[in-house]
């Protein structure tokens, strides 16, 4: 098969790594890429959600098979295009309708699915600028902390957990009336605060059958101790030690398999991953957010933890036999590292060299904000790499990502320093 793989980030690169190592796939493409799909695939200079490049490079290139990686080109509806494009139709492609990937493109609207199918979930409300006092007086019935949503796509960036009631008014003010997040926070939704330890669940579904990966939990916040400004990820460890069969159990019956069947019910197409970010209250799971594809830096975690080959795991989807493929993990842990640029996830310097990456050995470097540039490797980007290791233990692979990063410098480089503290 040729495959072209949509994205840039290190998500983007893991699946690439997977994907080279498998040998029904013929010739790789990763558009736009970045310094280390370069190295095992090529990289097409197109946006992802550039329909009309990406379709001439899918002819060009006799792509069978496209991988989209971000949820911008899916919730722009990339899967119906080349539904109704007569010349692209054939192009199997692994990621949901657009009408299914409103699962992430808007909160209220994965809050609507959930509550129709009894899927466990927050209690909340949400509210325009229309409205903005009656989301005052909603405050007021909450016990803080305060947790406010953008209802639509902020590059992970949308949630604000404060625990102030002024502040969280202020915010919500910000959010609908001063457009702090642009077009994504004309909505915002209100929700109860849950109180417990988080973790992601990915599912694979043809549309009628669904095959459950292993559970990552990733970091989101900047600094130690999970405290700071949201980021797109930090870290992240697979499989999750808190996660019992028992408690695995629960998140297949109360949420895998409602989740399933509601997208069914619900007629909304859906051939790909489905992220399903959970939290742990008590004994039981509740879900935080739907997202319509892999999770970032999870996927520098789950996908090496998979033997099955990717493509011929893609092609079942791409058929609907998904029931038919046997999904081999491995026992290992597996934990990543970021690597950000320094004042990352506000303003940061890009260009830096990165050196030392042919001293790692002992783990995979997973590039995400990294290019080449006269022959270097320089960050581009605010999270630069993903440091993945391997070990029998979650803690043995954290120390091995950490030996490798000892090997790695670019000026001003941040990481956080105590990944799985919380387990």
């Amino acid at each position: 098969m040729n495959i072209l793989v949509l994205g840039s980030g290190g998500r983007e690169h893991a699946f690439a790594w997977k994907l080279a190592k498998s040998n029904r796939c013929k010739a790789l493409f990763v558009a736009p890429g970045n310094s280390g799909t370069n190295a095992i695939a090529t990289n097409l200079n197109i946006g992802v959600t550039d329909f009309e490049a990406i379709k001439a490079a899918v002819l060009e290139h006799q792509v069978d098979l496209v991988v989209v990686g971000p949820e911008d080109p899916l919730v722009q509806g990339i899967h119906d295009f080349f539904l109704v494009d007569e010349a692209l139709k054939n192009v199997a492609v692994i990621g949901p309708q657009q009408a299914a990937a409103e699962l992430e493109g808007s909160k209220e609207f994965a809050k609507e699915f959930m509550v129709r199918h009894n899927i466990p979930t927050a209690a909340y409300e949400s509210f325009t600028k229309n409205n903005v006092d009656d989301g005052y007086k909603f405050l007021e019935t909450l016990k803080p902390p305060y947790v406010l949503k953008a209802d639509g796509l902020a590059a992970g960036k949308g949630v604000l957990i404060l625990n102030d009631l002024q502040e969280a008014k202020d915010e919500l003010k910000s959010m609908l009336v001063d457009a702090k997040f642009g077009e994504a926070s004309t909505k915002v939704v209100i929700e109860e605060f849950l109180d417990g330890i988080e973790l992601s669940c990915f599912v694979l579904t043809d549309g009628k059958d669904y095959k459950i990966l292993p559970t990552a939990k990733d970091y989101k916040r900047i600094g130690e101790g999970d405290t700071g400004l949201n980021t797109g990820g930090m870290g992240a460890v697979s499989p999750v030690p808190f996660a019992t069969q028992e408690f695995l159990d629960k998140i297949e019956n109360q949420v895998v398999k409602p989740t399933v069947e509601g997208l069914k019910k619900d007629k909304l197409p859906y051939v790909g991953f489905i992220f399903i970010g959970l939290i742990k209250v008590g004994d039981n799971p509740k879900v935080i957010e739907y997202n319509v594809r892999m999770g970032d830096p999870e996927t520098e975690v789950v996908l090496p933890r998979l033997k099955t080959d990717l493509v011929d795991i893609f092609e079942a989807m791409a058929n609907q036999t998904l029931s038919k493929v046997n999904i081999e993990i491995d026992e290992r842990a597996a934990t990543t590292v970021m690597l950000v640029s320094g004042g990352y996830p506000e303003a940061y310097e890009k260009g830096k060299e990165i050196s030392g990456l042919e001293n790692v050995t002992d783990s995979i470097a997973f590039h995400a904000g990294a290019i080449e540039k006269d022959g270097k490797v320089v960050t581009s980007g605010g999270r630069v790499m993903a440091i993945t290791s391997y070990g029998n233990t979650y803690n043995e692979a954290i120390k091995k990502s950490y030996q490798s990063i000892d090997k790695l410098h670019f000026d001003k480089m941040n990481y956080r320093k105590d990944i799985g503290f919380d387990l």
